[in-house]
């Protein structure tokens, strides 16, 4: 009977890892259509409503889904209370969510490379850099969902037989 329990609690739990690394991979896409969406309105914000930047990034705070918002609820709280340069203040803010997050290191520098240039330039300008970082991000998503219709349910699988392996060679 213990055996039993023990094999089911083993089988319960490398089942339940596979299924949470298949979350990342689903999460990822998502993320980054989120960040693209928040790029798109940030463009709309800086070029015709001419917002300030700690004010557009309150707002794109309250319209977007974790951890993205977490995001930019962070940027703009730093660029109000503090005494900070853009640049410092994007990338800290890209440093305390990113563990959060299913982004990878290469969507980190595209982010980290566009706040380098964020409020640099004039309007057409800054939306030149916002469009090359949503090509960047394009591109990045397409690998990403890729990546989730090749692994996900292979790694669900993992998960559950790797489970049975591991009973089997415990017996």
């Amino acid at each position: 009977m213990i055996k039993l329990a023990g094999a089911l609690l083993i089988l319960i739990a490398t089942t339940w890892t596979g299924f949470e690394i298949a979350k990342q991979l689903t999460e990822r896409p998502r993320q980054l259509r989120t960040l693209k969406t928040a790029l798109q309105s940030l463009e709309a914000e800086i070029m015709y409503g001419q917002t300030p930047l700690h004010e557009a990034s309150r707002r794109l705070s309250q319209q977007l889904t974790a951890p993205i918002n977490e995001f930019f609820a962070k940027f703009s709280r730093k660029l109000s209370e503090n005494e900070t340069t853009v640049r410092d203040a994007w990338e800290e803010s890209l440093k305390e969510i990113w563990g959060r997050t299913a982004l990878k290191k290469g969507e980190f520098e595209i982010m980290k490379q566009f706040g380098e240039t964020l409020g640099r330039h004039d309007r057409i300008s800054q939306q030149k850099q916002i469009l090359l970082t949503l090509t960047h991000l394009d591109r990045e998503e397409t690998e990403a969902r890729e990546k989730q219709v090749r692994y996900e349910k292979m790694v669900k699988n993992i998960g559950f037989l790797s489970g049975l392996l591991l009973i089997i060679l415990l017996l």
